[in-house]
């Protein structure tokens, strides 16, 4: 779904598509090869649809940590290695203990190996490093994990926001 603006907003279902395009709130950008069929209609089947009006997306949304995000955010691999193992944890840079928060800025992913070895340390008193500057995930973080594979017809209302077919 993309926003009046062709910025894209997110994954929605078949269905929720439908009812924006049949309502007049969004219209069809791209349509699937298979239509939609009823007991006795025929009807498009919307693959990229495009609201009418602008929704205003504020900047400081702030979404709950989970798991899956974190490690798509961080490309799924250590924040201090950088290795790509399948064991990653979630490690707080400044642990709670510490008064760290629970906060984007403040997580990242990290193998067991690294987490072990920073425990409940500062990364000072580890000589540890970030290789990255921990942040919140971007929007299109939320529509890689929505959608396992980026259909080809999508990409061009993608691009310059970091999502390959690939993803």
């Amino acid at each position: 779904m993309l926003n009046s603006s062709y910025e894209p907003l997110n994954v929605c279902t078949v269905r929720r598509a439908w009812v924006l395009v049949f309502k007049g709130r969004a219209e069809v950008i791209e349509k699937h090869a298979l239509p939609l069929r009823s007991a006795s209609d025929t009807f498009l089947r919307p693959h990229v649809i495009r609201l009418l009006t602008y929704v205003h997306v504020p900047k400081l949304v702030k979404r709950k940590i989970s798991r899956p995000v974190l490690f798509a955010r961080d490309g799924w691999r250590c924040g201090y290695c950088g290795s790509s193992t399948s064991k990653l944890t979630l490690d707080h840079i400044v642990p709670r203990s510490r008064g760290g928060e629970s906060v984007w800025e403040n997580v990242v992913a990290s193998c067991a190996p690294c987490n072990r070895r920073k425990g409940d340390r500062l990364l000072t008193e580890t000589e540890m490093a970030l290789r990255v500057r921990p942040r919140p995930p971007a929007p299109l973080v939320f529509i890689r994990l929505a959608a396992t594979s980026v259909p080809p017809n999508w990409q061009p209302y993608l691009q310059g926001y970091g999502v390959s077919s690939a993803a």
